[in-house]
This record gives structure tokens, C-alpha cells and sequence, in this order.
């Protein structure tokens, strides 16, 4: 998390509004390489899950590693992950048992 005094940032990313000089709600999962991974913008006055923030944090990590899989929601470190495939198309759940 990080404060945006300046508004810069939040220009950057599209989520600053001209009009009342405010920021909307921005999340942004970067890789160490640049590339963005995640993004979630909320309005104003809702506010942000930092656990699911961690989770995807951790996922993403994870991924970085062994990219082939999948996290599912709710994964956490150490749990199942899923390989995708056209079998899995509406199955996940029984995959994941």
C-alpha cells in the first residue's frame, strides 16, 4: 500500500478522478519483471480484503514457479492446485476433492 499525495501514481493507472481529486480504490499485483498480474479497482468508499490481497500475492508467487497450474478460489500455499484442460470445464469442484 502506498499514498499518493501527488496523484501521479493514480494517473498511471487510470484511477484517478479529475473531477473531485480523488483516487478510486486501486489494487495492483506487479511481477518482479513488470508485467501486471492482477488489478482490482473499487469506488471510493469500499474498501479492500488485504488476506485476499495476500492470497493472490501468494498465487501468484506460486505461478511464477509452475505455471501450467492453476490456483483456485480460496487457494492457499499448500493447497491442491488445478492443471487446465478443456476435461475440467464445469468439474473443477470434483477436482479439486
Amino acid at each position: 500500500m502506498a499514498a499518493d499525495p501527488t496523484g501521479k501514481l493514480s494517473r498511471l493507472f487510470g484511477v484517478y478522478d479529475e473531477e473531485t481529486g480523488l483516487a478510486l480504490r486501486g489494487t495492483f499485483i506487479i511481477s518482479p519483471e513488470g508485467k501486471l498480474l492482477g488489478s482490482e479497482v473499487n469506488f471510493y468508499n469500499v474498501g479492500r480484503n488485504s488476506e485476499e490481497i495476500l492470497r493472490k500475492l501468494q498465487a501468484n508467487t506460486y505461478l511464477s514457479t509452475y505455471g501450467t497450474e492453476a490456483c483456485p478460489a480460496r487457494w492457499k500455499p499448500g493447497e491442491k492446485t488445478l492443471k487446465p484442460s478443456a476435461k475440467m470445464v464445469g468439474k473443477v469442484y470434483e477436482a479439486l476433492k
